[in-house]
C-alpha cells in the first residue's frame, strides 16, 4: 500500500484528493471516495446557504463513516457569500479537513486552527505555494496548466510546475491536472508530491451526480477537447470545448468585455449542462486529462485500480529497469 506524508497529515488511507467541484461535490460522490480511502471534498458553494451545507455534511456521514473534508472557495464579488458563517458551519459540524482556493485564506486559518481542522490550499503559482506555507496551512495543492477550472497565468504545466513547488516546500503537496490513473501518481510521486489531486477524472464515475451524457462526452473527447477562456481577461478558465464556449473565445478575442459574456457563462447555465444533460447549455469545466479517460468506473473501482496500478509500475516495470541498468554497468 503507497503511504505517504500526506495521508499521515491528513488521516486518509490513499494519497487520492477528490477536490472540491461546483455543482459535483456532493454528498453521493464524496461519499463514494471516503469510503475508497481517498479524500473528498464537499463544495460548500453548491449549497445555497451555511445551513444547507450543515445538511449536506450531515448527508454524507449517513454515507460513510470514513474522513472527507469541505471545499471553501473564496472569490471576489460585489454581494459575496457569507464566508464566516460557511465556515462556522463546517466547524460546528466536527468537519477536520478544508479545502481552500481562490483568495488568500489567511483570515479564515486562526479559527480553523483552533479547532483542529487540517487546511490544504489551492494554488496556481510557486509564489502562492510558499506564500501559503508561510501563512500555516498543512498542505498545498498545485495547479499545472493541463487542470480544468483556473490554471492561473503563468502557463506552467505540471512537469515543471510540481518540483519547482516541492523543492520550496516542507509541507505535503499535492499535484493538480491531468491526472487519471497509477501511472499519473507514480509520476507526481517521482516529482516530489505527496499524492495527486484529481476533478475531471472523478466527474467521470458512476458515482458523480451529474448526467451521463457529461460522463459520455468526457470520454468521447480526447486532450484537444477544451477551451482557455477570459484570457483577454487575465482570469483564465479552462472548459470542455462546445458551441458556448467556443462563442465566449471568439468575443473575447474580438475586443468583447466581460458583460457581451456574461450571459453564456452564467452558472445557473452550467448547472443545467450537469443536471439536464444538455451539453451546450452552458460552459463546465474539463482538462486535459480527458485524453485519458475511456470509462465510467465506480469509484471504488477507480481508486482501487490507480493504486494497483501505481503498486506495479514501482515494484514491477520501474524495479526492473533499474535491475536492467544495474546489469549493463557491470
Amino acid at each position: 500500500m503507497l503511504t505517504t506524508r500526506f495521508c499521515e497529515t491528513f488521516g486518509v488511507q490513499h494519497p487520492i484528493v477528490q477536490g472540491g467541484m461546483q455543482w459535483v461535490g456532493r454528498a453521493e460522490l464524496v461519499s463514494a471516495v471516503a469510503n475508497a480511502g481517498a479524500l473528498g471534498f464537499l463544495t460548500a458553494l453548491t449549497q445555497p446557504t451555511p445551513e444547507a451545507l450543515a445538511g449536506e455534511i450531515a448527508r454524507c456521514r449517513e454515507m460513510t463513516d470514513k474522513p472527507f473534508g469541505v471545499n471553501l472557495t473564496i472569490l471576489p464579488s460585489i454581494n459575496p457569500p457569507p464566508y464566516d458563517e460557511y465556515r462556522h458551519a463546517i466547524i460546528e459540524s466536527g468537519v477536520k479537513v478544508v479545502e481552500t482556493a481562490g483568495f488568500n485564506p489567511e483570515e479564515h486559518l486562526p479559527e480553523f486552527r483552533a479547532h483542529g481542522v487540517r487546511v490544504l490550499h489551492k494554488c496556481t503559482s510557486v509564489r502562492h505555494a510558499v506564500k501559503a506555507e508561510e501563512i500555516g496551512v498543512d498542505g498545498v495543492s498545485i495547479d499545472g496548466f493541463e487542470c480544468a477550472g483556473h490554471p492561473g497565468e503563468d502557463d506552467i504545466p505540471g512537469l515543471v510546475l510540481v518540483p519547482a513547488t516541492t523543492q520550496r516546500l516542507s509541507i505535503p503537496v499535492i499535484a493538480s491536472g491531468g491526472f487519471t490513473d497509477g501511472r499519473g501518481l507514480v509520476a507526481a510521486l517521482a516529482l516530489g508530491a505527496d499524492g495527486i489531486n484529481m476533478g475531471t477524472r472523478f466527474l467521470c464515475t458512476a458515482e458523480a451526480p451529474v448526467h451521463r451524457r457529461v460522463k459520455e462526452q468526457i470520454v468521447a473527447h480526447s486532450e484537444l477537447d477544451t477551451e482557455l477562456i477570459f484570457r483577454p481577461l487575465r482570469n483564465t478558465a479552462r472548459v470542455a470545448s462546445n458551441a458556448v464556449s467556443r462563442k465566449v473565445v471568439d468575443v473575447l478575442h474580438d475586443g468583447g468585455a466581460f458583460p457581451d459574456v456574461r450571459d453564456l457563462v452564467a452558472g445557473a447555465r452550467g448547472r443545467r449542462v450537469f443536471e439536464d444533460g444538455d451539453l451546450d447549455a452552458g460552459i463546465w469545466s474539463a482538462g486535459l486529462a480527458q485524453g485519458l479517460i475511456n470509462d465510467v468506473p465506480t469509484v471504488r473501482d477507480l481508486v482501487g485500480r490507480i493504486v494497483a496500478e501505481a503498486d506495479e509500475l514501482i515494484t514491477g516495470r520501474l524495479a526492473a529497469v533499474r535491475r536492467t541498468s544495474a546489469i549493463r554497468a557491470d
